[in-house]
Parts: C-alpha cells; structure tokens; sequence
C-alpha cells in the first residue's frame, strides 16, 4: 500500500512538472480553441474500428451471463431498446460534429449552445464516469491476468501498475499509437464475436444438439418465453444495458483528430445501428437459441458456456485473452477521452490551466498523467473497500453517462433551433426526426434514472449521493483556477450571419444524402 502511495504521489508531481510546450492559435473559429494542437493522425481504418469497439466492451462478453440469468431472452430485446436510443444520441453527436469537428467534443458544444456552466458540469460528469471505469477496468485486468497460474504469485497491484503504464505510455507517444493498439483491440474483440456468429448459427442451422438439448425456438417457449421472471426485472436492468453501450460517444471526441473527417464520420456512425443490432440482439438470440437461457450463469462468459458444451478445449483460456483485450480496449479509451475532455475544461476556463498543456507529440499529457494519478490510486483503494462498493462505483459512472448523452441531445437541440433561425447552415447529416427523437431520447435516458433509484442497494445508494456530487461539482466551479468568461470568446449561437460565407465550416460541411 505504501509503495502504491509513493507511485500516486510521484505521478501528481510528473503532471505539475512535466516538459510542456504553449499551445498556439491557429483555428479561425473562435471555439475551436479546444482542437489547438492536435495532429490529425486517425486514419479510416482506425476511426471505423474505434467505432465498432466503442460499442462492444467486457459487458457484454462477461456480463451477459449474469443478465441472462436474471431477466431470459428478452435481454435480446433490451439490448435493442437500449441500442436504438443509444444510436440516436450518437447520430445527434454526429450533426454536432458534422456542424464543427473538435477533440472538445460535447464539452464544447456544451459551452457553446448552454453556456459555461452546463460546459463545466457536462465535462466534470464525464471525466468522473471514465475515471471510476478506470478504476475497475484496471482491477479487472489484473484479476484476468491471475487466471493463468504463472501470474498467480505476481501480486495484484503489480499486474494492474504494469497494464496502466502500458496504456500510458502508448496514450503519451501519440495519437496515431492510440488508434493504432485500439484498432487491434477492436479487431480482436470483433473477430471473437464473429467465430461466435458463425459456429453458432452452423450448429443451429444443422440442429445439432447440445447437451442433450435440440437448438432452436422451442427453448425459449419451453421456458418460460420472452419473459420468465416478468416484464419488471427487464426494464430494471435497461441501467447496465446503457452502460454497456458507454464509449459510443467517444467517436466524437476522436473527430477532431481524424483525417478527412466529414467523408468518414457519417459512414462509421450510421455503421454502429447495424453493429449493435449483429453484435448485440444477434448475439443473445443466437445464445438463447442454442441452450435454455438457465444455462448461463453470473461470472462466467455465455461464450465459455457454449463452447464448453460443445466439447472445445481450452475455451476459458481464449475466452479470458478476449475478456482481457475488452479491458484493456476500456481503459485506453478512458485514458485518451479524459485526457481531451479535462483539456476542453480547462481551456473553458473551468479546470485548472496546466491541464491545457501538451507535449512534443502534441497530446494532452498533463491532462492524461492527471488522470492517471487517480487510477493510481484507485489501485490502492481496491484493496481497502469490498466489491459491493464496486458495484456502486459503476451505478455513480452511470449517472455521469446519461448526463454525458442527455447534454449531446440538448446541444444538438439547440443547434437545430440556429439551423432553423438561419443562424447556422445545414450540416447535411441531420439526426432523422428530431426534434422529437432528440426529446424522445432526453425521456428515456431519465426514466432509466428512475428505474435505478428502484435498484436497491446500489442503485438507490447513487441517486440518493446525486446532492452529494452535485455539492462537489458547485466546490470545482467556485474554486476554478479561472474565470470563463475572461477567457471565453463570443460564442457563435449569438452572432447573426446573413450569408454562406459567414457560416463556420461552411466550406465541404456537405454530405452526400445517402449518410441521411
């Protein structure tokens, strides 16, 4: 525990005194001071595969079978609910992003069209959600690491120090290095999915047997039908659904340093619906088909029971190299979009002002490094608190990802209504339906709010701490390094334009009608 404590306390006096250098103005549009900087390093390939592996995460690898156990084969239908709500915040990011690309991503837009407080409380929620996934993401990947006894003796806090200073460390050397490990992440994680898809419709298409269980429809009918336990349970766990779809957003806040942005970003959005529908809703109904739904149980992966059944050898060893990669996808992740979302605040004037610094590789160093000194020390408290702490810990993220994605379809909102108003050109990939899908969405994302106060103990226990964190966000405002509005520019939701040279990034902000 003491050397855990040395290590937080030598990385918090890295990120005071690490090598930095200015940032210098260079874009035209007076907030785009959030992208100063940046190299735009992401490639297509990398971009497209972000956005697969934004979606898919060890919820759904690991999880699944303990959600499965508790509410049956309608976890398929959850799934889908969940998903379309969840791809209908992303397609409202994707008309903000279309509108002006930057790494601040909904911070920015939040200080744009809601002002500097909404910025603040927008980015410190999402910040807060990323770091306590952090925490466990880090956990998790040294209890991963022990499944194979020749890291049995290597102590835990050992493994997980190794993990982060990995993902650190490919985070610090560049951008280009990020998309790159999180490409092959993703890449893993898909292939394992599709050799999943593709034995397991063979063996249902064939109707081999399993276990002594013929495949097909008659399990689900047989028991118990789409709801077993009932429609409550169901909606009870919509809460970890949403939370398995959270880093979808991070797409957006990827865009600022993505290539040709406005010919990539509306293909690998309108990608996700489909990815969530194959990888997801596909995935449990094909599970479901193949053994009855009591077969999978909370703590193993329903991937290892299936194939388990099947007679494969050695299942939980390559299942656990997918579970890890899913972990470790998660915690670079977080470390590269609270490195840009701490450096959004900062320059909103609502973070200290050395977390806009940025090294020689031009990423946000001091940004990230801060947040690394919390995982740092989340390591420690791990060792100190139970796991039902843990599991509160992942309800609190919650409340910072339906905050997160309420403010992107707020913003999207207004910028819709300046759309209207002829203060802002079209993007050409407007959110289909809105505004009443963008208020649809706000709806739905609150009464998942409601249904987790009804999730006792960890989930009341987080609603009933939302006037504790709202009593520490008011704290970080009023002890701000810095005033917003000193160094705020006028925000372009108050300027009159007349004409299509006065519309910011008006130049090729144009879409073809086919990503519509």
């Amino acid at each position: 525990m003491r050397s855990i404590k040395y290590i937080a306390d030598f990385a918090l006096s890295v990120v005071m005194e690490i090598e930095i250098l200015d940032t210098k103005t260079s874009s035209s549009h007076p907030l785009q001071q959030t992208s100063e900087g940046y190299k735009q390093a992401l490639g297509k390939r990398q971009i497209q595969m972000i956005s697969i592996g934004g979606a898919i995460g060890t919820g759904l690898f690991l999880g699944a079978g303990s959600r499965l156990q508790t509410v049956g084969p309608s976890l398929a239908i959850v799934y889908l609910v969940c998903g379309i709500f969840s791809f209908l915040m992303l397609r409202a990011l994707g008309e903000l992003v279309m509108y002006r690309p930057t790494s601040g991503s909904f911070v920015s837009y939040a200080l744009e069209f809601l002002g500097p407080r909404a910025s603040y409380v927008a980015g410190a929620l999402s910040f807060f959600s990323w770091a306590m996934t952090g925490i466990v993401d880090i956990t998790a990947i040294a209890l991963y690491m022990h499944f194979w006894g020749v890291f049995a003796a290597v102590p835990q806090w050992v493994m997980a120090l190794m993990a982060l200073m990995v993902i650190t460390s490919m985070n610090l050397i560049g951008v280009k290095w990020f998309g790159e490990m999180e490409f092959w992440f993703s890449l893993i994680k898909v292939a394992a999915l599709l050799i999943f898809l593709v034995v397991g419709s063979a063996v249902l298409g064939l109707r081999v047997p399993i276990n002594g269980h013929t495949t097909g429809l008659q399990l689900i009918t047989e028991h118990g039908g789409l709801f077993p336990h009932g429609a409550l349970p169901a909606l009870a766990l919509m809460q970890g659904v949403v939370f398995a779809y959270f880093g979808i957003e991070m797409i957006g806040t990827a865009a600022g340093e993505c290539q040709n942005v406005r010919e990539i970003l509306p293909s690998a959005i309108n990608n996700v619906i489909w990815r969530i529908i194959i990888f997801y809703v596909g995935t449990v109904t094909l599970l479901v088909l193949l053994l009855p739904w009591s077969s999978y149980q909370a703590g193993i992966s329903p991937f290892v029971t299936f194939f388990s059944k099947l007679g494969v050898p050695r299942v939980d060893s390559l299942m656990n190299i997918v579970v890890l990669t899913a972990a470790l996808s998660s915690l670079n992740s977080g470390l590269y979009s609270t490195g840009r979302v701490l450096r959004a605040l900062a320059l909103n004037g609502s973070a200290p002002r050395y977390l806009t610094r940025m090294n020689k590789q031009s990423v946000p160093a001091a940004a990230i490094l801060t947040t690394v000194a919390i995982y740092l020390v989340g390591v420690g408290l791990n060792y100190l608190l139970p796991s039902q702490i843990f599991e509160i810990v992942l309800n609190m993220a919650s409340l910072g990802i339906i905050s997160t994605w309420c403010f992107i379809l707020l913003c999207q909102i207004k910028l819709r209504q300046a759309i209207k108003a002829g203060r802002i050109a079209p993007t050409g990939f407007a959110m289909p339906g809105a505004p009443f899908t963008s208020w649809l969405s706000i709806v739905f994302f609150l009464c998942i709010l409601l249904l987790m106060a009804l999730d006792y103990p960890t989930g009341t226990m987080s609603i009933a701490a939302i006037p504790l964190l709202a009593v520490v966000l008011i704290i970080g405002w009023k002890t701000s390094s810095q005033k917003p509005h000193d160094i705020v520019p006028q925000t372009l939701s108050s300027v009159e334009l007349t004409d299509d040279a006065d519309f910011p990034c008006a130049e090729n902000n144009q879409v073809s009608k086919e990503h519509i």
